[in-house]
């Protein structure tokens, strides 16, 4: 096998992992948020967490793929691993944009649902209330 060969299977075997571990991780995770954004209908949170999960692994999976090829030159060990740096770290900043991109939609969402609610929320703190009572100014 010639190194640029090596070059795509190290990418595949270092990008899959990386992203299944994500989708797995806002799989567990957001579907605790989810249930706040829900008011606790736990089987409209686990569809909605496994359409979102999904949707993440389609275009994540998609851009690995279509990252893959590359127009660099790769002919010994130096060469192949820059161009694996820059497509895994390429990877890795979109899973990152993917995450927070979710994270922006869900807080939306819950947001939308507190505004929406049968309960008013809490009210706001009173000038000072945040201050300890052992504090004395210098």
């Amino acid at each position: 096998m010639n190194a640029l060969v090596l070059t795509y299977l190290a990418y595949l075997l270092i990008a899959v992992p990386i992203t299944l571990w994500v989708g797995s991780t806002l799989r567990r995770n957001g579907r605790v948020f989810l249930l706040d954004v829900f008011a606790g209908d736990e089987e409209l949170a686990q569809a909605v967490n496994h359409l979102l999960v999904v949707g993440f692994y389609l275009v994540n999976l998609g851009f690995v793929s279509i990252a893959l090829e590359t127009s660099d030159a790769v002919t010994g060990a130096q060469s192949a691993i820059e161009t694996l740096s820059v497509k895994v770290g390429t990877v890795v900043l979109v899973l990152g944009v993917m995450h927070f991109a979710n994270l922006f939609v869900l807080n939306k969402l819950r947001r939308r649902a507190q505004l929406h609610s049968s309960t008013p929320p809490p009210p706001p703190a009173a000038p000072g209330a945040a201050w300890s009572s052992s504090f004395t100014p210098a």
